[in-house]
């Protein structure tokens, strides 16, 4: 039976072309990337073992087996320690209660005080406040009041992947998705077994193909700063930089954006700011 740590090494095994790891082709491959032995002898293991730890037959691998299939496969920092936790899960380990579901006051009453955009969020992307000019940018299209409510409250990955416009509001909605995907495939690994989060996959799952073809592929990412590229319905076209800054004492995030002074995206963020 195949697990996620297995699923995870056959589809990164796949994205590798030959070719770039210095591995010569002989024959038709029937499949796309690297063969399973041939990322065993790249990893300097056998392909026995390799075969084993794939099928999920084997929860022995030592930090050096993993630390070598993340060199092979050319995993990213937080790929790499998701694959860790994946072969090493905890042992005994029983499904967690929901996380708690209200930010702070102090936390709240921190970004009312901002003049950038800002917003706090949990480990499933949930709103769970924003300031008024947080909201102008990218809660538009719902109240300013449900973060506060449970039934109501705002979650980035349903405006994205459900609603109807959710993509019109970045111009590389593509890549936006990636990033989405990547960071609650980064989360999970974070949070394993919480409730919360298997609702919102399994959700997310059954009403987005879109959502659930990303999800297949274990993109696995932080995304804890970049540039939005947004494009606003009320003032156009916004590149602002983003920086998500997690808190000590919970999986609350709060992420905020700026802009440079005197450019485009700052006389834009003024003008949505007094609309």
């Amino acid at each position: 039976m195949t697990t996620e740590l297995g699923e995870f090494l056959r589809i990164r095994r796949a994205a590798i072309n030959p070719e770039d790891v210095g591995v010569v082709s002989y024959g038709t491959r029937r499949v796309p990337g690297l063969r399973r032995e041939e990322l065993a002898q790249l990893a300097g293991v056998s392909p026995t073992y390799y075969t084993r730890l794939e099928q999920s037959a084997s929860h022995n691998a030592s930090d050096g087996v993993i630390d070598a299939l993340a060199r092979a496969l050319a995993l990213n920092p937080q790929e790499h320690e998701h694959l860790r936790r994946l072969a090493h899960p905890e042992p005994g380990r029983t499904p967690r209660r929901p996380k708690r579901t209200q930010a702070r006051p102090e936390t709240v009453a921190m970004i009312m005080s901002m003049s950038n955009p800002a917003v706090i969020l949990d480990h499933c992307n949930d709103v769970l406040a924003w300031n008024p000019l947080g909201h102008k940018l990218i809660g538009y299209q719902t109240c300013f009041e449900h973060p506060k409510q449970q039934r109501n409250r705002p979650n980035l990955l349903k405006m994205f992947f459900l609603d109807p416009d959710g993509h019109d509001l970045y111009v590389d909605a593509g890549q936006v998705a990636k990033d989405m995907v990547a960071f609650l495939r980064f989360s999970s690994g974070n949070n394993p077994d919480d409730p919360n989060l298997t609702a919102l996959v399994g959700e997310l799952c059954q009403k987005s193909d879109e959502f659930a073809r990303l999800w297949a592929k274990h993109l696995v990412q932080d995304c804890g700063y970049g540039v939005k590229r947004f494009q606003h319905p009320l003032v156009g076209r916004l590149d602002v930089a983003y920086e998500v800054l997690s808190l000590s004492d919970s999986t609350h995030r709060i992420g905020i954006y700026h802009a440079e002074p005197g450019t485009p995206a700052a006389d834009g963020l003024e003008l949505l700011a007094r609309s």
